[in-house]
């Protein structure tokens, strides 16, 4: 795939780090077969014997993820394509909730909606302080139905509730730290590239097998994932074809053309 339409690319070194990073010029914002392509790269490497820890990130230093893509969700047009649309994200935690190695996630700017996701959907994450976050869903009639298990996971419901109805404002790096989304914050890309590149090669120097028990031991009870995240999928495939969502998503377009 071209630069033009995005990328998903894995780096495997020999210490047993693999690096796993995609791109998207809108802002890492995610189309369907990015996503998917993410969620076999996660998958994949899980299951490679030379891999040890995962890096998950993006490339580019404003913007860690956007979400999902805009351009796709105007293209919607039936429940079935929602559902399915909405399930790339699910795919994608679901591919990191059941990956047996620990995943690493550099978050080094920005974080919106799905992005949100992908971070809380991380073993360990390390951010810079421009990596605020926000889940801007309600702004256009749907909500964040299926990220919530994962976001709500690391940060608590009342956090969550926060985040979700304060639709339009961008929380800070140090307020996702203090929450639990983020475990490390750094003033720098070059202080989180250091930091991250650090400590996965300490855990791929760690026991294997301590490491997947300690990984099945941080997902303990979200075994029954699988049909609640395709549920959730299923809701938000329904309002994104409500009228007030339609309608917002062309304004949205509207407004980004002038």
């Amino acid at each position: 795939m071209s630069a033009e339409n995005g990328n998903v690319s894995i780096a495997n070194e020999p210490d047993g780090v693999t690096t796993i990073s995609f791109y998207h010029p809108a802002q890492n914002s995610m189309p369907s077969v990015l996503l998917k392509q993410l969620a076999d790269a996660i998958f994949n490497a899980g299951n490679d014997p030379d891999t040890k820890v995962i890096i998950l990130k993006s490339e580019g230093d404003r913007t860690f993820c956007a979400g999902a893509s805009f351009d796709e969700l105007l293209q919607i047009k039936d429940k079935e394509t929602g559902a399915l649309f909405f399930e790339g994200f699910a795919n994608v935690i679901s591919a990191c909730r059941q990956c047996p190695k620990i995943i690493i996630t550099r978050v080094q700017g920005k974080a919106v909606g799905g992005g949100v996701g992908l971070a809380a959907a991380a073993d360990y994450c390390l951010a810079t302080d421009a990596a605020a976050i926000k889940l801007s869903e309600l702004t256009i009639g749907i909500g964040p139905f299926v990220i919530a298990p994962a976001v709500t996971r690391k940060i608590g419901l009342s956090a969550f509730s926060q985040l979700t109805v304060r639709a339009t404002d961008f929380q800070t790096a140090q307020w996702a730290k203090q929450n639990g989304l983020y475990n490390e914050v750094y003033e720098d890309l070059a202080s989180l590239d250091a930091a991250v590149s650090e400590l996965a090669k300490k855990l791929a120097s760690y026991n294997p097998e301590a490491l997947n028990r300690l990984k099945q031991i941080l997902w303990e009870g979200t075994a029954d994932w699988g049909d609640l995240l395709k549920q959730r999928a299923t809701i938000s495939g329904e309002l994104v074809l409500s009228a007030f969502t339609q309608q917002a998503l062309h304004s949205f377009f509207k407004n980004k053309s002038k």
